[in-house]
């Protein structure tokens, strides 16, 4: 029997070395003894470990495998490393084994990876982090129970999405710990360790009981995505119960209520408005604005809607273009669009009162379904046409950072289409110098049907935000 000694329950380099040079030498599976270090060793009187013999020739074996090694070993499973090495000497005699997908090895080790790709999709969704105070400044902190061996191959995803903050995930087996430049693990720790609550958490549960929408309900696929095992560890779960109830009244009411109507006297045919504000300011521009005609969408909508806020503003947030509401209000992001955006520029540290909003269309754009307008979105020609008013907007602003809220935004500051996801996050910057940050439109939240990807897209959103907190006060 030949022992192989491993330095840790997730070590797959470890495992790959011993097994490669154990295949070669011919060693039946049968007669290795897998264990790792620490653990209780039941072979410890017999063979040492990979005991010297010929090697046979290299073989190769298939990309699949190694990837298919690398994942399920992060399993709970004991007989994890015993399996892996049976499919890796019959790949040594069949490189096709592996294809076999009804063979009893092949699914077995299948459902030992699918298992771990789950508990790390489920670390992704479920990781809450809360506000802590330390010398060094504010560290977020979260707690979080994995089945698996699965934190240091989990923890890169956090490093991408939280890169400017300081964050520690701790579970009871592996901690993970960001600084801001480098990636770190610890020994595992109690609950206890953990932090129980912060000032946010109430703004997280004002928002996720805004963005719930009770006419999309499936409780059984939520509780199947959201297992209630990991609802003791987010603060919103303690919502849940209540929305769940509430959801066949609020959907009757909203079927019940009636939709907003446009306003019966569109701007089309009023007369210029007195200029009364001085030359030069951002009120004579609004004024002029109240009676474009640049393209058509003048026709149909309700009002002009100009952009909204001081004109020493520091960040100047540009969207796509007005919503129903907003063209019946006159003003920008009062919509459930809006909602989101105010709760999010809170969480961010962003005063909504002291930012400029705006949009890159200054006309509701919609077609009717029956009492209802349905939002469509504008075309290159009629963003070119209103993008005038935006660069006057800015030229008087002058701010220190511009963000593209949608590509719609992007398109009318930059004057060319591009992909959002290509430049999300990245320092852009405008034709007069002014930094330029890109991100996804609140309404895009709105329209996700899935909860988890809209809790994820929302905190990814959230940090967008943070960024722009940070540069603001940079520049």
């Amino acid at each position: 029997m030949h022992r192989v000694a491993l330095a840790g329950p997730a070590d797959f380099s470890g495992w790959r070395d011993a097994a490669r040079r154990l295949a070669r030498q011919g060693v039946d599976p049968a007669d290795v003894a897998w264990m790792v270090d620490g653990e209780a060793d039941l072979f410890g009187a017999l063979d040492p470990p990979i005991a010297t013999l010929p090697e046979g020739p290299a073989f190769a074996v298939p990309r699949g495998f190694l990837e298919l090694a690398e994942t399920a070993i992060l399993h709970v499973d004991p007989e994890r490393f015993a399996l892996l090495y049976r499919m890796l000497c019959r790949l040594k005699t069949d490189h096709d084994a592996l294809e076999d997908r009804v063979d009893p090895l092949v699914t077995r080790l299948g459902r030992l990876a699918k298992a771990v790709y789950r508990d790390i999709h489920k670390m992704h969704a479920f990781v809450r982090f809360r506000s802590v105070a330390t010398e060094a400044g504010e560290c977020f902190v979260a707690w979080f129970e994995p089945e698996h061996h699965i934190v240091e191959a989990a923890a890169p995803f956090f490093v991408r999405r939280f890169a400017s903050m300081r964050w520690s995930i701790l579970t009871p087996e592996r901690c993970a710990h960001w600084d801001g430049s480098v990636l770190r693990f610890s020994d595992g720790v109690d609950r206890g360790a953990a932090p129980d609550e912060d000032k946010l958490e109430a703004l997280w549960c004002d928002y996720y009981a805004a963005i719930f929408n009770p006419a999309r309900l499936k409780p059984q696929a939520m509780r199947s995505e959201m297992p209630k095992k990991y609802w003791r560890n987010l603060p919103e779960a303690s919502l849940i119960d209540s929305l769940i109830r509430s959801a066949a009244t609020r959907s009757a009411e909203m079927v019940q209520h009636a939709p907003s109507a446009p306003n019966r006297s569109p701007q089309r045919g009023r007369a210029a408005p007195a200029p009364t504000a001085p030359a030069g300011s951002l009120e004579a521009l609004r004024l002029e604005a109240a009676d474009c005609r640049r393209c058509p969408l003048f026709a149909d909508a309700t009002q002009t809607v100009f952009g909204e806020g001081p004109a020493d503003a520091a960040i100047v947030f540009v969207g796509e273009q007005p919503g129903d509401q907003e063209d019946l209000a006159g003003r920008p992001f009062v919509g459930p669009a809006g909602q989101v955006f105010d709760v999010a520029l809170q969480e961010a540290g962003i005063d909504r009162g002291a930012v400029y909003v705006t949009n890159a269309v200054k006309h509701f754009k919609f077609v009717p379904r029956g009492r209802r307008r349905l939002h469509q979105k504008p075309n290159m020609g009629e963003i070119k046409a209103c993008r005038w008013w935006l660069e006057q907007e800015l030229v008087l602003l002058r701010p220190r950072l511009v963000v593209a809220l949608g590509v719609t935004a992007l398109t009318g500051l930059r004057g060319t289409a591009a992909p959002l996801a290509s430049v999300r996050g990245q320092a852009l910057t405008l034709a007069d110098g002014t930094p330029l940050i890109a991100t996804v439109h609140p309404s895009f939240l709105l329209r996700l049907p899935d909860e988890k990807e809209k809790a994820r897209e929302a905190a990814r959103f959230l940090e967008d935000l943070r960024r722009v907190a940070a540069l603001a006060k940079a520049a």
